[in-house]
């Protein structure tokens, strides 16, 4: 099995590097379900990383913070540093593409924080970047210098010594010089730029250098020396067909011959403006037919996200959605909801003493044994952690008589771990809208929640719902 997720990893990996986003999003998910019965977490975050990343590039951003908020729950429970740098990294992507700049520059700070602690440079070099970027958006260009100034100190400190890393944030520099029209001081920072030579092997960074000359050479009103340097950077980019780059460059020679008042270089600039909006159009149109053959295939795709990664329970946001709709025609028909909330009796214990994957094996083996002792009225789902959410459209009595038989199966479990038996219990708090005023699923679970926190605090393995017995 372990070649079997390996080979899928790798799979999925390279079909999202390829642009195959469709198929990328299928055999992520292939790649889920093996992950998720292996229980083996890193196979579960590569799926909804490349997820994430393929909804992101067909424009579902929806759906790629769908994703995203899956990868984050697994990461803070079992990630490493390195899969937190992904999650800031995807997320950053996500808010900058909606325009959510004060969202983006905070997960830039928790990115840069986490590269200082791990002292990767690199990283916290392209935060920088990032960061001094997105105050170049805002207008901020003062910070924007600020932060790109830091991001090449950062650049400089990375070993082996990358000059195209410390060129891609001295981009920022001199980007912030010209739009505070520092001619030479930008002029300064691109005379270095050259000396580093990397140009001749980075030719996205060899285009966007023209594209800087252009930029200065425009703010010095130079207007022909910076028409042409941008039909430099244009020449580049046909080569290898960035058309959203393009489009910028031809907004940027459209304006340039307009302030000349060269009605013929206008005239053959429109006209190529015009055909790459048609190209544009018509690979929009291309991953809008990808969208929505993605969108057919969804209600598979939802069902996981109904789902707990560890149990195969529904999990907390499917049990909020489904009481919500129960609330919505309580009113109407005055059927009762009730609550469960319980967790298992000094459950850190077994982590302390066991490991953290025997007491993933137990909060499984509990959720399966009461899943199966449950009658179709009742619906499981686990709330986080060992706690587990039991809610029904039931009596009040008849819920506490499930408790009460659940309290004893739990406790009639037995568990083998080194030949050491380990015995479970658990406590149990309920609630109903029989009993109480209640009108959401979160006074419903609020208060199971609470009397929970009574049974144990009542000397634990027991059921207590309130002044009912």
């Amino acid at each position: 099995m372990k070649e079997v997720l390996s080979s899928l990893q790798a799979e999925v990996t390279q079909l999202r590097a390829e642009g195959e986003y469709q198929v990328t999003i299928e055999r992520a998910n292939e790649l889920l379900d093996i992950g998720i019965i292996c229980n083996d977490y890193k196979s579960i975050l590569i799926a909804h990383i490349n997820q994430a990343a393929s909804y992101y590039s067909i424009g579902d951003i929806e759906e790629a913070f769908v994703s995203m908020e899956r990868y984050e729950e697994i990461t803070l429970a079992h990630g490493d540093d390195a899969d937190y740098l992904q999650l800031y990294n995807v997320m950053f992507l996500l808010y900058e593409f909606n325009k959510q700049y004060d969202y983006a520059k905070e997960t830039l700070n928790k990115s840069m924080q986490l590269a200082k602690q791990l002292k990767r440079y690199n990283i916290l070099s392209n935060a920088y970047s990032n960061y001094s970027h997105v105050c170049i958006q805002l207008g901020d260009y003062e910070e924007a210098l600020e932060e790109a100034k830091k991001g090449l100190a950062a650049a400089k400190q990375h070993e082996p010594n990358s000059a195209v890393l410390e060129v891609r944030v001295m981009f920022n520099i001199a980007h912030a010089y010209i739009c505070l029209n520092l001619l030479e001081d930008a002029k300064l920072v691109m005379d270095e730029m050259e000396k580093k030579d990397v140009f001749d092997s980075y030719i996205r960074e060899r285009a966007q250098f023209q594209m800087l000359t252009g930029d200065w050479l425009n703010q010095k009103k130079a207007y022909r020396e910076s028409f042409e340097a941008y039909s430099s950077a244009k020449e580049i980019v046909d080569t290898y067909q960035d058309v959203y780059l393009l489009k910028t460059i031809q907004e940027k020679r459209l304006k340039i011959s307009e302030i000349m008042e060269d009605i013929h270089l206008s005239y053959q600039v429109q006209k190529e403006y015009i055909q790459l909006l048609q190209t544009i159009n018509e690979r929009e149109l291309a991953f809008k037919a990808i969208k929505l053959n993605v969108k057919h295939q969804l209600s598979k795709i939802q069902k996981k996200a109904e789902l707990d990664y560890l149990t195969g329970l529904y999990n907390r946001s499917y049990l909020i959605e489904l009481v919500t709709s129960w609330f919505g025609e309580a009113s109407d028909t005055y059927t009762p909801i009730s609550c469960i909330a319980f967790d298992l009796d000094g459950f850190k214990a077994i982590n302390d003493v066991y490991g953290h994957l025997m007491g993933d094996e137990v909060i499984r083996e509990v959720g399966i044994l009461c899943k199966n002792a449950l009658s179709p009225e009742f619906i499981i789902g686990r709330y986080g952690g060992d706690e587990f959410v039991i809610i029904g459209r039931n009596s009040l009595e008849e819920t506490l008589r499930l408790a009460n038989v659940l309290k004893e199966t739990i406790a009639g479990m037995k568990l083998v771990k080194n030949e050491k038996s380990i015995q479970l219990a658990a406590s149990f708090g309920i609630s109903s809208t029989e009993d109480e005023s209640i009108n959401s699923f979160d006074e419903l679970f609020h208060l199971a929640d609470m009397r929970l926190y009574n049974a144990k605090q009542n000397g634990k393995n027991q059921v207590f719902a309130g002044n009912h017995r």
